[in-house]
């Protein structure tokens, strides 16, 4: 939204109000805590949550190592283990030829990569370039929620 010739603090106002719309209201704010606290010991449902959060959370380390792992055994990839969020972030060494078209094209050459890969793929990840890296740094961003089997394919995917 833009607001042009209103009196700032009118305008103030008018940010405000539309900022508040994209907050969630009390039904959306009760049902995330009910499901971020979860059932105490004792009550009915306890164990199978419990059983259910450390299923979901192996899975997230199990498909965290399958990407570190992957990318990292494609020549010029280099991936660290992911560590507290469900991204991992690798480098990726660009041939001189990619880096050479991507400037003709006046493209950052890891936005030139995210774009190919998202082309013959299907896979989107983020450019590096929108994360403020090192001059000469290459690579991209990309989450492990996919289940196990689409992460082991996705790898494969990479490698091509």
């Amino acid at each position: 939204m833009e607001v042009v010739g209103f009196d700032p603090e009118v305008e103030g106002h008018l940010y405000k109000k539309a900022s508040a719309a994209l907050c969630s209201g009390v039904p959306g704010m009760v049902m995330t805590d009910l499901m971020v606290k979860g059932p105490k010991p004792g009550d009915a449902s306890y164990e199978s949550h419990e059983a259910e959060k450390k299923a979901i959370y192996d899975s997230l380390k199990r498909r965290a190592k399958i990407v570190e792992v992957g990318l990292n055994s494609i020549p010029g990839f280099s991936c660290q283990p992911a560590q507290g969020a469900m991204y991992v972030f690798p480098k990726v060494t660009m041939p001189e030829g990619a880096i050479k078209a991507a400037k003709e094209q006046n493209m950052p050459v890891d936005t030139m990569y995210a774009v190919s890969l998202l082309e013959s793929t299907g896979i989107c990840v983020v450019p590096a370039c929108g994360f403020e890296q090192a001059e000469g740094r290459h690579g991209f961003r990309t989450t492990f929620l996919p289940n196990e089997t689409e992460m082991e394919k996705a790898v494969e995917l990479f490698r091509k």
